[in-house]
């Protein structure tokens, strides 16, 4: 069912009795340690966008443009920077403010955070949530970017329990870091002052992750702190098919337990390993890498556009050779297909999966990763471009078994029929060269078509 953004508020008030705070719901761990639940025990699927210079670039006309776009198509976080990557803290927002007083983390400047005010509550009356990084990484470890470096463990704990209390009533998720790692005692100690600061300011009421640079994982630093309570990996730009399942599988193996994600995928439209000669992800690219690490064990996944997280338009200057301005951008197809991702994991029991390769017998075609999981009742078996694949459901609940092949390009589902689950079975691909979710069901839960939802999504 495809829902306007207006149409889609109408139906969550009226499932949430008109009482709009809902919205604002705190998030936890789910008891399995593998998911994210809402404080009702709603499970709670991340779908990120990374529009890391939100607040620092966009008017509150165009953030407003921009967010509606993101609430209609499904996506339930915005991945956005307080002290912003270009330039932030001495390039005005576009009313002329900076976010300090004489870049002082202990001075905020009133006037910009009521524009961040208003972007934050914006994103809560669109039903999603704000992933708020308080700064880029530069402003503590600057190995490149602008900088300068102005956090001391002190004011960073400052800074944090500002932010913290401002914010603490909204529906907020901390992303600390901001592509950098700590590498020195100093950085490791701003970031736990932060942390504690941010947890003092809004009375540990909402959660806390680290963003790390390319190719690093927020455990390799913080998995034993208590304060992380989900760790995120940054698979990054630098190839095409990044194993970003293994990146995944390794945070799944971790002790103490901790869900875990992609925070920061290839890009839609961006340069493979930043040059244009290499050609440039498109959409196919975006959905690998989702489905890749949606079926090795992650909470969600974060999408994102190489115009969009700098806001990039004529005038300004590309980043990385952007090329595409970020109001056009906002209907690559990738983001669109995002959305047919969440509905089809929104129409299982997506907590309840267990990664299991063991689920695929035998494939024919292209030798790329196929990823599968399964819970109690039903299974998901993701083939990059297989043309066919042979598979063992005996794992699943039910004498009998539904099969579909769901198409990860539209959201539309092809019923294979019914099935003895006595056997393993081979299914061809409808179309070999593309990709494919096989997706199998015991046939007596009475499952809906895969993908198909019965309200709007934000809700």
């Amino acid at each position: 069912m495809k829902c306007t953004t207006t149409l889609r508020l109408l139906l969550y008030m009226l499932l949430a009795g008109m009482n709009t705070s809902l919205l604002a719901q705190s998030l936890k761990v789910s008891d399995n340690k593998r998911y994210l639940i809402k404080e009702d025990g709603t499970p709670f699927f991340w779908l990120g966008d990374t529009a890391w210079e939100l607040f620092h670039r966009l008017d509150r006309e165009e953030a407003t443009m921009y967010l509606e776009d993101r609430a209609d198509k499904g996506f339930t976080v915005i991945q956005a920077v307080v002290l912003a990557e270009l330039d932030g803290l001495n390039t005005p927002n576009p009313y002329g403010d900076s976010p300090l007083i004489n870049n002082d983390p202990t001075q905020p400047n009133e006037a910009y955070f009521e524009h961040v005010d208003f972007i934050v509550d914006k994103a809560e009356d669109l039903g999603m949530y704000i992933g708020m990084l308080p700064t880029w990484g530069d402003k503590f470890n600057k190995r490149w970017g602008v900088g300068p470096e102005v956090f001391t463990p002190e004011n960073a704990r400052t800074y944090g329990e500002f932010l913290g209390e401002r914010y603490k009533d909204k529906p907020i998720i901390w992303i600390l870091g901001g592509d950098r790692i700590p590498e020195e005692e100093e950085d490791f100690a701003i970031i736990r002052a932060m942390a504690e600061g941010l947890a003092n300011g809004d009375e540990d009421t909402h959660l806390m992750t680290y963003h790390p640079m390319g190719g690093r994982h927020s455990s390799e630093f913080f998995h034993e702190d208590e304060w992380l309570d989900f760790n995120m990996y940054q698979s990054g730009h630098g190839q095409k098919n990044t194993p970003n399942y293994e990146m995944t599988a390794h945070n799944y193996q971790l002790e103490p337990v901790k869900p875990n994600l992609d925070g920061e995928p290839n890009y839609e439209d961006h340069p493979i390993n930043w040059k244009p000669e290499n050609g440039w992800f498109d959409d196919a690219d975006v959905r690998q890498a989702a489905y890749w690490s949606m079926l090795s064990g992650a909470l969600g996944h974060t999408y994102g556009d190489h115009n969009i997280w700098q806001m990039w338009q004529e005038g300004r200057e590309p980043i990385s050779s952007a090329r595409t301005p970020w109001k056009e951008a906002i209907d690559h197809p990738g983001s669109q297909q995002m959305e047919y991702m969440r509905q089809l994991f929104e129409s299982r029991n997506f907590t309840e999966l267990i990664p299991d390769p063991s689920l695929v017998v035998n494939a024919e075609g292209e030798d790329r990763h196929i990823a599968a999981a399964r819970g109690s009742d039903f299974m998901m078996v993701y083939l990059p471009a297989n043309s066919s694949v042979e598979v063992d459901a005996q794992k699943l609940s039910g004498k009998r078994i539904n099969a579909w092949w769901f198409d990860p390009r539209t959201g539309d589902s092809v019923s294979l029929g019914k099935f003895k689950n006595n056997d393993s079975y081979t299914f061809r691909t409808p179309i070999a060269t593309k990709d494919w979710v096989l997706v199998i069901d015991d046939a007596n839960k009475a499952y809906t078509t895969p993908g198909e939802m019965l309200f709007g999504m934000n809700k």
